[in-house]
């Protein structure tokens, strides 16, 4: 079997941490005996720099040709002045909205060698394991009109019964295979379109008798991500709450450099880390690859349907922590601080000792 996947490294830290998550897919897909071809185009401010766009027509053709694209991340001060349909981020939204990703799956789960690591107390965070699950191609960043003068600014927030549906009932079919809860997050008390929002979700619940269904509202799920973050198994969003969200979780979770995620559609898929491109520490070795090599997981399971792999990348991290590597955003006393390579030659290894071992039946983490 042989996948294409095109690597939009983008920015900042972006290289790095394509180039960490491409070893660990190099490595996974040998063991399983797979064929990857890769191709790099550029994307965000580098792709501005040399070609006046975030995004060319043939980097989004080549994409449609892939059966998967795996991004590094965009943006950084330099182009902060751009017009937005310039900016490094509108790359990224054309992106989602030409391939049809209208479901983001940002996974937050506490490591138990990490749960120091967070500003929340260890017996706060002690078994969380929630996923985000965010509308991705609605909502306000897509709604018209929008714009700015002198003397207001204004954007639309708006969903059609098509865009809540599916991904109501995404929320629902993730929730079977976990802890069959949903917790979908609004502001009906104050917005129509969250009103409407609230309506189709219950409706499709109907077709999920099996999943429990909760609402709540968006500041109140801000507070108790950080209160009780165990009360939650899926959060269903839409396109801005959870951007924020995600944001939250990432924090408890000790560093948004832990946290993956995947975009899907029908036809497409994109997987990225949630970090930024943090310019400040690019090139500097600094930067944490365990959000890029856990999004190549995701590819592994979500558009090759290779779980088996995607759960040993997974074990990998997650023994690499518990031998306290640590890069610098999430190093604690007592631990050992890596470079961004060394954490991916770590990971790597304990992937490889992990294969051997449920190849021989004497797994242990």
């Amino acid at each position: 079997m042989s996948y294409r996947i095109v690597l939009l490294p983008g920015d900042g830290i972006g290289p790095e941490v394509t180039e960490a998550a491409v070893k660990v897919m190099k490595v996974a897909a040998e063991s399983f005996n797979v064929s990857l071809e890769f191709k790099t185009e550029l994307i965000g401010g580098s792709s501005y720099e040399k070609n006046k766009t975030p995004l060319t027509d043939d980097v989004l053709q080549t994409c449609y040709d892939s059966d998967a694209v795996f991004l590094g991340a965009v943006g950084g001060p330099k182009w902060e002045t751009l017009p937005h349909n310039l900016k490094p981020e509108a790359a990224l939204l054309k992106l989602r909205k030409a391939l049809g990703l209208y479901a983001n799956i940002r996974p937050a789960k506490v490591y138990d060698a990490l749960a120091d690591s967070s500003s929340l107390k260890k017996e706060i965070l002690t078994g969380t394991d929630f996923i985000v699950l965010r509308e991705l191609t609605g909502g306000i960043y897509f709604g018209e009109p929008r714009g700015f003068d002198e003397k207001r600014g204004f954007n639309t927030m708006v969903y059609t019964h098509v865009e809540v549906e599916r991904i109501a009932k995404m929320a629902f079919k993730t929730a079977r295979g976990r802890g069959k809860k949903v917790t979908s997050v609004d502001k009906a008390n104050v917005l129509e379109v969250s009103q409407f929002w609230r309506n189709v979700v219950n409706d499709v619940h109907k077709e999920f008798p099996d999943v429990e269904l909760n609402h709540m509202y968006v500041d109140n799920a801000a507070m108790q991500i950080v209160r009780n973050p165990r009360q939650f198994d899926v959060l269903l969003t839409s396109n801005l709450f959870g951007d924020i969200l995600s944001d939250i979780a990432g924090m408890i979770t000790g560093s948004l450099g832990m946290l993956p995620s995947a975009s899907l559609g029908n036809r497409y898929s994109l997987y990225e880390p949630v970090h930024g491109s943090a310019p400040d520490i690019a090139g500097r070795g600094r930067a944490n690859p365990i959000a890029a090599i856990s999004s190549a997981a995701m590819m592994f399971n979500y558009s090759f349907g290779m779980q088996k792999a995607a759960e040993i990348i997974e074990k990998a991290i997650e023994r690499a922590l518990q031998k306290n590597l640590r890069t610098g955003d999430i190093d604690s006393v007592g631990c050992e601080l890596v470079s961004t390579e060394q954490m991916t030659d770590h990971v790597i290894n304990y992937f490889t000792e992990i294969y051997n071992e449920q190849a021989l039946g004497v797994f242990t983490l």
